[in-house]
């Protein structure tokens, strides 16, 4: 079957799906794949994408809808505004239409399964498939529709359009508040699949549900459709068998009253009552069972964890082809309380706070509960413990031997500076400013997000170097982001090409500590030079002749104002976030003169060692960067073929001027947590919007604003590289990178090696296909 871009196809076939294509198709479907592909017996069929999901909601413009009325469930458990805000939005997919292309491609699917199956307008199942769906850990399993005996075109695209707002029933809604999962991060899949003339069906788990015993394969069944045993509409017959002797050492028969089937008039699901000659009877017999509990045990073993499995036996067909394997899913009852009894069992207590694990690693002291105006409270060995953190708050995280936060996800600014200092941190813990006591002994488990009271010696850990892992040559570059700069006597070692990233921030609110226009008022200018070029050129020493890409310093006027003086010069902005900062400061008076000292720190590095390049941030016009360049050449700095000047691309005006902004440097660095805010409308720094998935770079506006920067810099002849945290935390989103010719990627410490490895293996694949 020909390579399909499976991020953009509406339609994909099950053979075309593995388990790792759950972004594109949700977790029951690449498991369908999965299983395929490893020869188990499931009902052919095709996926519908979630894709095509998008795709639906976009042209009948359903997004700002279903924001605004899920905005206003402001409480899960009013229950009068869940059910309202449900029905609005169920309503409206329900009467929005297919769009024709769609249709199109889901008939011509539909056609197609038929002469697969020999049969003209198919019985087929239509199942709803979430994103997030049957990952370990989490069970979206009956919060989305499932349709049965679904028969013709027309039948199908309604059901697929009520599968689609089953992603908006009540439960489904309540659901994904209550774990933590952004509507908006979750799409839906449909699976389109020969439906099953179900003699027999049910359930099987590859681990006894009632009691955890692993040693157990427990089937349990019904006659007819399995809706009666999955819904629990009726008491199934039950029978356990042993997983080393596959025998049958347990069986239950019960009386069955009650059986689904299909009318053969009219094709609908009827409940019919079981004739007493069947009633009493096994709905399977032993051969039927031993052979679905081989499919069981093999099940698992491919995917080495217990599952949870729908089964179905065809009335049409003989044994042993009669027997389907209708969907498997991790079983997730046990995973979690594994976990648990794990963690309490290995420590000997149980945490008193959760959070998401930042940057690994593990640390005990006093808590220090502190906020902008008490950071020197923090002391050596402390645990830092406070709401979120900003550039000001890196001396007091300096010292801390532990960060813990109540906001904040994995591109938190406590995560990333956490990760390039190795202190352990936990974000997002919600109440560590309320839960946690001033001064009481806490221990902190970075590498699962779990704080403990006390000290608990066993977990804690010597520090472990960072992998350095073998020098694998890679046509992508891959850079290193740095902030501190004694830190590279630690990470020079790593296999990174060079610094991507080499933020002055830490380097002004560490050893400076002032605002530079007080120092300049003060006659104290060459302070700020010295201090810089020290910094720079620590790294720039260390790494030679390995480039060293600084960024100009781009502090926000709220963050300038917080620095000694700083309140001199500095206007309030409501909205510092896309205010006053990067270049438009550089050109502006009074910072101008700010802007020429860093400039001329620069220019003292580069005497000495000339690997030395400069980054502009924030740029938004052609003639802001030309302005820069002008003042930049006055202090001599001035392009040529031993000092580029790159440019941070984040703002969406770049993108659409490639070919203009070109002209005027030797590479672009994009930054891709800027550019999904400004692209999508949404303040990095909200945690509503975070957690609504805003703010995901996967996002396919992002995404094709990424694509067009890499083409209009490959145009030009411009390098093009990434600094976000996205190819270090999404795996497949740093293979389409390298698909589209990012020249390179530029990452933490912590993801260095990996990384590297990563896109030898991207290269690799890429260059098997060509």
């Amino acid at each position: 079957m020909a390579e399909v871009d499976k991020a953009r196809a509406y339609i994909l076939w099950f053979e075309q799906l593995r388990k790792g294509d759950t972004n594109f198709v949700g977790g029951k479907n690449a498991n369908l794949g999965e299983l395929t592909s490893a020869k188990i017996p499931v009902p052919p069929g095709f996926a519908i994408t979630a894709s095509a999901y998008r795709h639906f909601i976009s042209v009948n413009k359903l997004e700002h809808l279903i924001a605004n009325e899920l905005r206003k469930l402001i409480d899960p458990n009013d229950t009068r505004t869940l059910r309202r805000v449900g029905a609005t939005i169920r309503r409206a997919i329900m009467n929005a239409k297919m769009p024709p292309d769609l249709a199109k491609q889901i008939i011509s699917a539909y056609t197609e399964l038929g002469k697969r199956l020999n049969i003209k307008n198919p019985f087929v199942a239509v199942r709803s498939s979430a994103t997030a769906e049957d990952l370990p850990g989490a069970s979206f399993a009956g919060q989305q529709e499932t349709y049965l005996n679904v028969r013709g075109t027309a039948e199908l695209l309604d059901r697929v359009k009520a599968c689609i707002a089953s992603l908006f029933t009540d439960r489904a809604i309540f659901y994904r508040i209550q774990q933590g999962y952004a509507h908006g991060r979750i799409a839906l899949s449909v699976a389109v699949q020969k439906m099953v003339n179900s003699k027999a069906a049910g359930v099987m788990f590859t681990i006894d549900p009632a009691t955890g015993d692993e040693s157990r394969i427990v089937i349990e069944g019904n006659w007819g459709l399995g809706e009666a045993v999955v819904s629990g509409a009726v008491t199934p017959d039950h029978w356990v068998v042993d997983k080393k002797t596959m025998k049958i050492i347990e069986r239950d028969i019960v009386k069955k009253e009650v059986e689904y089937l299909r009318d053969p008039k009219t094709g609908h699901t009827v409940h019919m009552p079981i004739p007493p000659t069947r009633a009493k009877k096994p709905c399977l017999t032993d051969e039927e069972i031993k052979k679905l509990a081989a499919y069981g045990l093999a099940i698992e073993k491919h995917y080495g964890n217990h599952q949870d499995i729908e089964w179905a036996v065809d009335r049409d067909l003989k044994f042993p082809e009669a027997v389907f394997i209708v969907q498997a899913r991790p079983e997730t009852v046990w995973v979690k309380k594994k976990v648990e009894f794990a963690v309490i069992e290995k420590v000997g207590a149980a945490p008193v706070l959760k959070g998401l694990p930042a940057s690994p690693g593990t640390a005990s002291g006093p808590a220090k509960i502190i906020d902008i105006k008490n950071l020197d409270r923090v002391k050596p060995g402390d645990i830092l413990v406070t709401r979120m953190t900003t550039p000001d708050y890196v001396p007091a995280m300096r010292k801390a031997a532990a960060i813990i936060t109540d906001e904040g996800g994995a591109t938190a600014h406590a995560a990333i500076v956490s990760r390039e200092l190795g202190i352990p941190c936990i974000v997002g813990t919600e109440h560590a400013t309320t839960v946690l006591k001033d001064g009481a002994i806490y221990t902190i488990d970075a590498r699962d997000g779990f704080v403990y009271e006390g000290v608990i010696e066993k977990l804690l850990e010597k520090p472990v170097p960072l992998e350095v892992g073998k020098p694998i040559p890679t046509s992508t570059k891959i850079y290193m982001n740095l902030g501190v700069p004694e830190k590279i006597e630690e990470y020079k070692k790593l296999p990174f090409d060079g610094i991507g990233l080499m933020r002055l921030e830490f380097i002004i609110a560490s050893y400076i500590n002032e605002h530079p226009l007080d120092l300049i008022a003060k006659g104290k200018a060459n302070v700020y030079v010295d201090k810089l070029a020290e910094g720079i050129g620590m790294v720039a020493k260390n790494i030679a002749p390995r480039p060293v890409v600084v960024r100009f310093s781009d502090f926000k006027t709220n963050e300038y104002r917080a620095l000694p003086g700083g309140e001199k010069y500095e206007p309030i902005e409501n909205n510092p976030m896309i205010g006053w900062r990067g270049a438009s400061r550089y050109i502006a008076d009074p910072f101008e003169k700010a802007f020429r000292l860093e400039c001329q720190a620069i220019k003292k590095v580069r005497q000495k060692y000339k690997n030395v390049w400069v980054m502009l941030p924030f740029v938004r016009k052609p003639e802001e960067v030309q302005q820069c360049l002008k003042i930049m050449a006055e202090e001599g700095l001035k392009r040529s073929a031993d000092f580029k000047v790159w440019l941070m691309l984040e703002v969406p005006s770049v993108v659409f001027r490639m070919d203009d902004f070109s002209k005027l440097c030797d590479g672009f660095s994009i930054g891709s947590n800027d550019l999904t805010q400004l692209i999508m409308g949404a303040d990095r720094d909200s945690e509503l919007l975070a957690k609504m998935g805003y703010l995901d770079e996967r996002d396919r506006a992002v995404m094709k604003a990424i694509e067009m920067a890499i083409e209009g810099a490959k145009r030009n002849g411009k390098t093009i590289s990434i600094c976000g945290q996205a190819p270090s935390v999404y795996p497949e989103f740093a293979e389409w990178l390298v698909s589209k010719g990012v020249t390179s990627m530029s990452v933490n410490p912590d993801t260095v090696a990996k990384t590297r490895q990563l896109v030898a293996q991207f290269e690799s694949k890429n260059k098997r296909k060509k």
